[in-house]
């Protein structure tokens, strides 16, 4: 399913991160040796690993974001966008592909790429060469190996792999962490759009980058 924006970012009290929408994330610009076991890989359309991400993106977003949303808006964000059959149907989107980081099978960060993006695009345009970082998900005790980069290039390989020219993402407007960590990845501000919590409207940027 294409367009929309999953909100990748960084929380804004970390003490270094970085993120786009559905969904925000933590990717930190300390740098550390990544473990050699760790494995990037294509992320299998099944239940079993819809509900791995369920419960995944569910923590992630609840510890990265909690302190600057009520719990009523939470609550109603996690159950819209993190229930098990949501999560499965992103998986079998075929213009959609998650890689998922795991340490000994054990799931430490993921991404989410869509391809033919609407976001910023305007009505009736081509989109088919427009892919979008829907999520960066990075559990905390990997921040700072570097593991949040290495994800951004394996989507950023995928994209030109699928023939897209730009790939575009949704960052916090307040997340300037994760606006400084894409913009040193190349990545230029084109707009802005409304990214719902609930029933709390806040202000996202859009962020685009050439491929």
């Amino acid at each position: 399913m294409a367009g929309g924006c999953d909100r990748t970012g960084a929380s804004p009290t970390s003490p270094a991160a970085a993120a786009c929408r559905d969904e925000r994330l933590r990717v930190s610009f300390l740098c550390r040796a990544m473990p050699s076991p760790l494995r990037i890989v294509s992320a299998k359309r099944t239940a079993a690993v819809a509900a791995q991400l369920a419960e995944f993106g569910r923590q992630t977003f609840q510890d990265t974001y909690a302190a600057q949303n009520s719990a009523e808006d939470m609550a109603q964000y996690l159950a819209e966008h993190f229930g098990p059959e949501q999560q499965l149907a992103e998986l079998q989107d075929p213009n959609t592909v998650f890689f998922l980081a795991l340490m000994q099978q054990q799931l430490v960060g993921y991404a989410k790429l869509t391809v033919g993006s609407t976001l910023g695009a305007e009505p009736g345009a081509d989109v088919s060469n427009r892919a979008e970082l829907q999520r960066l998900y990075v559990q905390e005790d990997w921040q700072g190996t570097g593991l949040g980069a290495t994800l951004l290039r394996r989507c950023l390989d995928e994209a030109r792999q699928r023939g897209c020219r730009s790939l575009l993402l949704c960052v916090w407007e307040k997340n300037t962490q994760a606006q400084e960590f894409y913009r040193r990845k190349g990545f230029k501000q084109i707009g802005e759009t409304e990214y719902r919590v609930g029933h709390d409207v806040q202000n996202d940027f859009i962020l685009r980058k050439g491929l």
